[in-house]
């Protein structure tokens, strides 16, 4: 009996990867054009990192990390986000000892335990970034924008920028006793999760899925309206620096973040795409979180984005490397010589194929026509006694006589 793999852990096939490797690719180098460098995580951290940074009142820690006790005793969890992994790498190495200004991104998989649908898994994979050290709000204008133009890059425009503030420590509270007693009449409406919620986190009743809390929650408080002095001045000027830098952008006063370390500004990427799965991007602000994990107070922004909602925006297009030739041999000596001309063009730069086992020119063609190779050249030993062969155009059909050297042929193949 063959052994499949685990719910909820894909593979990714060639066809596929090279959509990632695009997505990927094209991160690193708008991310770059921003000053962002790369850093690595593990993906086993101490389970008290995430229960610290998270919060114990969340779906993550309380119904989904993947965690266990190792054989040293100790209480590990597989990431299941890249932001707590980031900042206790900051604090830990003494990043912010240097300059407390980072701007840092990463790329990986993170593992939830839920339930697999079309665009979430529980080993997922995300891309993220973090900026630690200004609270100035132009940072997340330029952050902001910077998502935005990624997916530009990507040629998608359908993923729609959308903000709001969450408030900070001084005036969030006021906006949670407000929002507490307005659902407090409603709770036989609310779900399970937010009836359960209600007293720890009832802010995640506004963005719930269930019809009962959307319909409870119509005609809530608004946060935008309990914001302190510095908040209301801090997210005006984050609209301004969004326009001043043309960035499009919604306001969406029911947006929350399922984790409890966010303040201010918060955003999505969101669209009409992916059915249930609207949002392919998302962050903000979180001012606290380096000091709430030992580190000095030093405020922070990033957001991470679902590669594979991403993917799956990318799906109509087709990203697969084309190789740069196929080299037909026929007979022994042929043979020989287009295994020689691979080698050496191949350590050159250039992606070049040959037969492996001898089969017919018809044969040896269709299969170069099956990769879709750009040039073709057939070798036999009329071509080996002359010392060239006619290099052909695959998609014209116009052959060039060329010498059977990789100088002469790399000078053709570009």
């Amino acid at each position: 009996m063959a052994i499949s793999g685990i719910k909820g852990f894909n593979d990714i096939l060639p066809g596929e990867v090279e959509t990632w490797q695009t997505i990927e690719k094209t991160a690193r180098r708008v991310f770059s054009c921003y000053g962002f460098s790369e850093i690595r995580v593990p993906i086993l951290e101490k389970t008290e990192l995430f229960c610290r940074s998270i919060g114990d009142a969340t779906d993550i820690v309380e119904k989904e990390m993947y965690s266990f006790v190792d054989k040293g005793e100790n209480k590990v969890t597989m990431r299941p986000e890249g932001t707590a992994s980031v900042m206790r790498a900051f604090i830990e190495h003494k990043l912010y000892a240097a300059d407390p200004v980072n701007k840092l991104y990463y790329m990986g998989p993170m593992f939830r335990y839920e339930r697999p649908q079309k665009g979430r898994y529980r080993q997922f994979h995300q891309i993220g970034c973090e900026v630690t050290g200004v609270t100035d709000p132009r940072i997340d204008a330029q952050l902001l924008t910077m998502l935005c133009h990624f997916f530009g890059e990507l040629g998608l425009t359908e993923p729609q920028l959308q903000i709001n503030s969450l408030g900070c420590p001084e005036c969030r509270p006021v906006y949670r006793q407000a929002l507490q007693a307005f659902l407090r009449e409603r709770l036989d409406q609310l779900c399970d999760d937010c009836r359960r919620r209600y007293a720890t986190n009832p802010l995640r009743a506004l963005d719930c899925k269930s019809a009962g809390c959307k319909e409870a929650t119509v005609g809530a408080p608004s946060v935008l309206e309990h914001l302190c002095a510095g908040c209301d001045d801090h997210f005006a000027r984050t609209r301004g620096y969004l326009d001043a830098l043309g960035t499009g952008y919604g306001i969406n006063e029911r947006m929350v973040r399922g984790l409890d370390y966010y303040t201010r500004t918060t955003f999505e990427l969101v669209t009409g795409l992916l059915g249930s799965q609207s949002a392919v991007a998302a962050g903000g602000r979180y001012d606290g979180l380096v000091s709430d994990l030992g580190g000095p107070a030093i405020p922070g922004i990033g957001f991470a984005m679902g590669v594979e909602r991403v993917a799956l925006l990318l799906a109509d297009q087709k990203f697969s490397k084309r190789p740069d030739l196929f080299i037909v041999a026929l007979g022994d000596e042929a043979q020989l010589e287009a295994f020689r001309l691979c080698g050496a063009l191949q350590r050159k730069g250039f992606a070049v194929e040959i037969d492996y086992e001898g089969k017919s020119l018809k044969s040896q063609m269709r299969r170069a026509d099956k990769l879709n190779a750009r040039y073709s050249m057939v070798i036999g030993g009329d071509e080996l006694a002359r010392g060239t062969a006619p290099l052909k155009t695959m998609d014209t059909g116009n052959p060039a006589e060329v010498a059977l050297s990789a100088e002469a042929i790399g000078a053709l193949l570009g």
